[in-house]
């Protein structure tokens, strides 16, 4: 169960090694994990940063492939989804620990500032997806003429 060796002369590994196989048996294995508790937000953070006249995006998406990234742009709102596929394929011997996350992952963000949707870039770079949006240029307000009386 724990990673971290510890020594303590006063509790012999053999009780602390029973105490940890106690608590990998199957009973546990059906209780939720800390992660099925963490905000979607938290399993794909963002920042969101202005620079050179662009909206630049930047999610952290360690692992996945481009082919497993979607990103989307509509009425300035950026869509970023993400899904790795659960291995299937059969391997020799058998798992002690299986940690790394499969599933889908999504962010919806509401962008700041108006952008133009026909030139967006994106890359995927050592785990990290960048998304350049170049920045609408900001028209003051309008005067409108009032026709009548």
């Amino acid at each position: 169960m724990s990673d971290l060796t510890i020594r303590d002369q006063f509790v012999p590994s053999v009780f602390r090694n029973a105490f940890d196989r106690f608590f990998d048996e199957p009973f546990f294995r059906g209780f939720p994990t800390i992660a099925s508790f963490v905000p979607m937000e938290a399993a794909l953070p963002i920042d969101v940063a202005e620079r050179d006249g662009k909206l630049v995006v930047e999610a952290s998406l360690p692992g996945y492939k481009k082919d497993e990234v979607e990103v989307q742009v509509h009425d300035g709102t950026l869509m970023i989804k993400a899904e790795r596929k659960q291995e299937t394929e059969e391997q020799d011997g058998k798992f002690y620990r299986r940690e790394r996350s499969w599933g889908a992952v999504s962010r919806t963000v509401a962008l700041p500032a108006d952008v133009d949707e026909a030139v967006v870039d994106a890359e995927l770079k050592n785990g990290v997806l960048t998304v350049s949006l170049p920045l609408l240029e900001q028209h003051g307000p309008k005067s409108i003429e009032i026709r009548g009386e």
